[in-house]
Formats: C-alpha cells, structure tokens, sequence
C-alpha cells in the first residue's frame, strides 16, 4: 500500500498490515509485540488499553457513541482479566453540534461506566471548524486491575475448547440498517454493544480456568479467530452450524455480500478454556440477559497452525480467513 484506504481500518488484513508495517515498526517493543487487547503493566498488576471512536450514525438501536466508547475501552480491559477502575475521556466536537445530544451521549456514558465500577479521572475537550470532523469523536483510555493473572492469546493450546458468550454480528448489520435508513420491521435487530466486565467477573468468581478472552469488534470472529491462531501457534477448528446468528443478521449479510463471523461486535466475546471446564462457564455465560446462545464453537488441534478452518455441517472444509477489503467504515 502507496495510501491509506477506508480497508485499513475494517480490522482485518490491511489493518493489521498497517499496524505491522508503521506503527510496530516504529514503536516496537516487548510489551507490543505481545499484541493483546490491552498491555500489561506495572509489574503485572495492571492493564491498560485506548480507543477512539467515530462510529455513524452517533445514535442507533441499542446504544450510541457514548456507551459504545465506554463499553470499547472497558472491554478490552475486561479481556485480560482485569477490573476497569480508571478511564479518560477526550472528545472532538465539530462547532454546532447540538449541546442536548451532547449532554445525552455524556449521561449515557456516565451510566455505562456506573456498570463497570470506573468513574473518568481525566480528559480533553476540542472544538474545530464546521467540516473538519464529522459531528464527535470521542478518544477513551482506561486502566484496570488484574484479577486473574496470565489470561493471554499465547497461551492457547489443545487442551482447550472455543466458547462464545452470544450471537454474533448484530452491532455491524445494525449500524448497515440505521446508516442506510432501512425498515426491517422487527425489535430484535439491535447492536449488542454492552459492558462485559460483570459476565468476565462471574466466569472468574466460579473459578473457570480461562486461558485467552477477546471482543470480537473489528473484522467480528473471523479476526480474533486468527490473531489466536497465529499468536499461539495452532490451528482452530470451527463448527460452522454452531455459530449462533440471528435470522435478522443473515438477512444483512445477504444484502451485503458478507459473513457474519466478519461483522463488527460490541458485546461479543470469545474465550478459551479448558476442556474440563466447558459446561460450567456455558451455564455461567447463559445467566447473563442475551446470552441465552451461549455455545462452544471451536476446537483446538496441532495442525494447519496458524490457520482457522470452518467445518460445515455437510462436512466440508475451508480456510477462514481474515476480513480483507471495505466492510463498513465507521463502525464504531
């Protein structure tokens, strides 16, 4: 690539490529290069993670800028294993935004944090010329305290199976139908963005032995499934026919041309246990509000390594392989 495109930010094949090739190049070091959803610091006691958020439109079915900024940054703490405690907040405002949808993507915020247990300790306001951002983007940085140790995607071996916690690709085909304007005549499309620091601390409370968790956002399971495998060494095999995805998501992807396992999730995670553990952290997940398609997807074995292949129920094969090209830009 000579230019950045809309693909270098899909969290696929050119996202990683650009990542890789400018940001890890320049900024390489050890606790990069471990490439998880937040670092780990101080000695091993914290996480800490940022994102930014510019997803259109700012309001949509089950959330909005506000809660997804929260949820995000929060998220990705979660994963490791760690309490959300600390977040920032730094907002881009374009001028004449109206102060009432400011003050109610504020209060959502503030109220997706109260779910967490973290308060905002910090921030930034700018404010730019009309046209230079597209209404607000919203910056979260957050720091957590590990509650379990040595959860990581390196860590993933054969002994342990592939779990999801909900359906997935709600969050990408909601955004597709607000944008487009499009009326799919039923309540149960809406983005599945949620806080998953409560559903993490319950697996931990009941002693689940978790090995890796990830947010399935950018480039939805398809991605996470190979950053796994290609971080760990192994290769994943995934039961294509227990993938839970609702009727409305697949309608979506018929009218987008893409896989559900590519759209972008919010409230989605995946974890890697091991084996002895599966029933447990199903009937943990399953107690939770939408997580009634709680399921193993996957297995791992010491083949294909760094591969993921999807088993269809005819018992075919193929590579799953990451997202490539323009999905759907500002996604979140």
């Amino acid at each position: 690539m000579t230019k950045v495109t809309l693909a270098c930010g899909n969290g696929g094949v050119e996202n990683s490529e650009l990542i890789q090739k400018i940001f890890y190049k320049h900024f390489k070091n050890d606790t990069l290069d471990k490439n998880e959803d937040s670092a780990v610091i101080h000695d091993g006691s914290l996480v800490f993670s940022t994102d930014s958020f510019t997803v259109s439109p700012l309001f949509f079915s089950g959330g909005n800028i506000g809660k997804l900024a929260v949820c995000g940054t929060c998220n990705d703490i979660a994963m490791m294993g760690a309490e959300p405690l600390y977040m920032s907040c730094a907002v881009i405002i374009e001028e004449g935004f109206d102060m009432a949808q400011l003050d109610r993507i504020v209060s959502t915020m503030s109220d997706e944090l109260a779910k967490n247990g973290a308060k905002v300790v910090c921030g930034d306001t700018k404010v730019v010329p009309k046209g230079a951002v597209d209404k607000i983007f919203i910056n979260t940085s957050a720091v957590g305290k590990i509650v379990q140790q040595n959860i990581s995607s390196g860590n993933i071996t054969s002994d342990d199976v592939i779990l999801i916690n909900r359906d997935i690709g709600c969050h990408g085909a909601t955004i597709f139908v607000a944008r487009e304007g499009m009326d799919m005549s039923s309540e149960n499309l809406k983005s599945d963005c949620a806080s998953l620091w409560p559903q993490v601390k319950a697996l931990i409370d009941s002693g689940i032995n978790i090995t890796a968790m990830r947010d399935a956002t950018r480039g939805g399971v398809s991605a996470s499934l190979n950053e796994w495998a290609a971080q760990s060494a192994v290769g994943i095999v995934v039961d294509e026919s227990s993938i839970p995805i609702r009727e409305e998501v697949k309608g979506v992807c018929e009218l987008l041309g893409f896989e559900a396992t590519g759209l972008a999730n919010e409230g989605t995670f995946i974890l890697a246990i091991n084996k002895a553990d599966e029933k447990r952290a199903i009937e943990v997940l399953r107690k939770f509000d939408d997580n009634c398609y709680a399921t193993r997807i996957a297995h791992v074995v010491d083949e294909n390594i760094g591969r993921v292949v999807l088993q269809s129920s005819y018992g075919t094969k193929r590579y799953l392989e990451m997202p490539s090209g323009e999905l759907l830009p500002r996604i979140c």
